[in-house]
């Protein structure tokens, strides 16, 4: 049988439809988690079940958990996924001051997120459900996105969906006014919610219930005009802007006083109470906060430093005309054997694979060139094929994670 490909090892987390287990290949002796969804004899396989196999087949990506297997059978369904350490809550709790992280790892964990998010947008999909517990973080400090249980396919026009997405600490004000019509923008605002927990160690809006989680909203963002209010009211009438006290709009200064200005200026883009002049997450990968260097940690371990210039779009969807140059990848292989060098564009070491060479002047540069390029082709192919472990790098045992439930 199929599943017997594989070595169930210890349990990492139970849900509400799934279990999950670590697990071993018998082929490869790979590490990889197991996510087994319970079938009901007479409901079948779960819509969610589907929906996420049928968006991870599609999503292929650094910042993207990687399906590598389904294996289906009579009572149950089992999601074969690479295997990731634990969730960015778990390693908020147990690596950040009191859950805060440092500025070095913010950035380039914030950077991997909106990288992961804008391949989703610009294949047509939108997650949902952005929150730490979904974000998975391997040895490697690379951060990828799990659990597209809740994500949809939408196109144009915006399709209506369901407003009952999103856990409430991360939903966007306009899903919590009741609107079916959104669309990427709901992605961002989850986004600027995990940015700012990173940087305090705490949720930014801890409300109980929906009118309390706009309360918190409003007292940080200010209450919203009569004009925003009705335009995200169209679907739900019956609340109106005098059930709200007015409120003014908050320092975020004071509110994340560890925050550089660059990063509040981030912020203050992503959390907008308009869904209409939220930043898109190409725009927000161009922000000079991922520019900016930090006297504090002059040169960023491999770790910090920004995701793989590596992408994948979908062969059946073209590139969005507004697509950002990308930054340099994350170290892999032995870090001793690559010299660094400062990229004057990005202001941060980068592996001198990426950086830019003049122009060859003879014909044995050439040579020399195109050997290196192969090299670092056959790395990349190495890497993506199997993701191989080097001990070198993956010093560190953290918790165990899990692909989402």
């Amino acid at each position: 049988m199929a599943q017997m490909n594989y070595i169930q090892l210890e349990k990492l987390g139970e849900g509400t439809y799934a279990t999950v287990f670590k697990g071993r290949s018998k082929t490869t002796n790979e590490i990889v988690a197991l996510k087994e969804i319970h079938l009901d004899a007479e409901e079948g396989t779960p819509s969610t079940a589907i929906r996420e196999i049928s968006l991870l087949k599609e999503l292929k990506h650094i910042n993207i958990l990687r399906l590598h297997d389904v294996i289906h059978t009579e009572t149950k369904l089992i999601l074969v996924f690479e295997f990731c350490e634990q969730d960015l809550k778990r390693y908020m709790d147990q690596h950040g001051n009191r859950g805060a992280l440092d500025p070095a790892t913010v950035r380039s964990f914030m950077f991997q997120l909106l990288k992961g998010t804008n391949f989703c947008h610009e294949n047509q999909v939108l997650h949902r459900d952005l929150k730490p517990q979904n974000l998975l973080i391997n040895r490697k400090m690379e951060l990828k996105l799990g659990d597209f249980g809740l994500a949809r396919a939408f196109g144009v026009p915006v399709n209506t969906f369901s407003n009952e997405v999103v856990t409430l600490w991360y939903r966007a004000p306009d899903v919590l006014l009741g609107s079916r019509t959104y669309s990427t923008s709901i992605d961002l605002w989850s986004c600027g919610c995990i940015f700012a927990e990173m940087i305090s160690g705490m949720p930014l809006f801890r409300g109980k219930d929906n009118n309390d989680q706009l309360l918190h909203i409003m007292k940080i963002l200010g209450t919203p005009s009569h004009q925003q209010f009705a335009k995200m009211l169209k679907d739900s009438p019956e609340i109106v802007l005098k059930d709200f006290p007015p409120m003014p709009k908050a320092n975020l200064a004071q509110v994340l006083p560890k925050a550089s200005p660059a990063a509040l200026d981030l912020l203050e883009r992503l959390l907008k109470f308009d869904p209409s002049e939220r930043i898109s997450a190409a725009e927000a990968l161009s922000h000079p906060y991922f520019t900016e260097t930090t006297n504090a940690v002059p040169n960023p371990s491999p770790g910090s430093m920004p995701p793989p210039n590596f992408n994948f779009p979908h062969p059946n969807r073209h590139q969005q005309p507004h697509q950002q140059q990308q930054h340099p990848s994350v170290l892999r292989g032995n870090p001793q054997q690559q010299q660094q060098q400062p990229h004057q564009q990005y202001g941060i070491p980068v592996p001198s694979m990426f950086v830019p060479r003049p122009p060859l002047q003879n014909t044995a540069q050439a040579q020399a060139q195109a050997q290196a390029q192969q090299q670092q082709q056959q790395q990349q192919a190495a890497y993506y094929g199997g993701m191989p472990f080097n001990p070198q790098q993956q010093q560190q045992q953290y918790g165990h994670g899990h692909p989402g439930m």
